[in-house]
């Protein structure tokens, strides 16, 4: 697969309103082998990469390996190229009068072993069962599609299928 870069802004909110902004960086696994893409599937159905918050004092690179090996299992992931960013902003659920940034860099990543250890998952991450899985992006696309706009989808929904169908765009270009 060719290196692209895609950049795009979700914005749900007016930033004019709030007194204060809480940001967040996370990092996200695009994991490519034999057609297929390693994703987490929840309960609820929807598909999304593995990968989460950088802690302080952690790299991209160390919480990349971290959370695919606590989301998926495998422990021997490599970190490529970073192919994109996407940026979020919504009323905090928390704060009053507070903007929540996210801000998700997307990484190419390999696996050096099929070598895996148990899942660690965090709490509302095993609340919706997160489970590892191998699927075409066609099936992800086909099934993150059928959700979006249903009552109790999660917020990650729009961001993930967005970011699945340039990766279906970069390798029909390079087909």
């Amino acid at each position: 697969m060719k290196t692209m870069y895609f950049k795009m802004t979700i914005d749900g909110s007016n930033m004019d309103i709030y007194k204060n902004t809480i940001e967040r960086i996370a990092v996200r696994a695009i994991i490519m082998k034999n057609n297929h893409i390693l994703l987490v599937q929840s309960n609820t159905g929807d598909f999304k990469f593995p990968g989460g918050g950088v802690e302080k004092d952690e790299s991209h690179e160390e919480c990349l390996k971290r959370e695919v090996k606590e989301e998926t299992g495998y422990i021997n992931c490599i970190v490529l190229d970073k192919i994109g960013t996407i940026i979020e902003r919504k009323k905090d659920d928390f704060e009053k009068d507070a903007l929540f940034q996210m801000t998700s860099h997307y990484y190419l990543c390999d696996l050096v072993s099929e070598e895996k250890d148990e899942l660690q998952l965090d709490e509302y991450e095993t609340v919706l069962d997160f489970t590892p899985k191998w699927v075409t992006l066609e099936e992800a696309i086909k099934q993150n599609e059928s959700l979006i706009g249903k009552f109790g989808q999660n917020g990650w929904l729009k961001r993930e299928t967005y970011v699945l169908k340039q990766l279906d765009e970069m390798q029909s270009i390079n087909c």
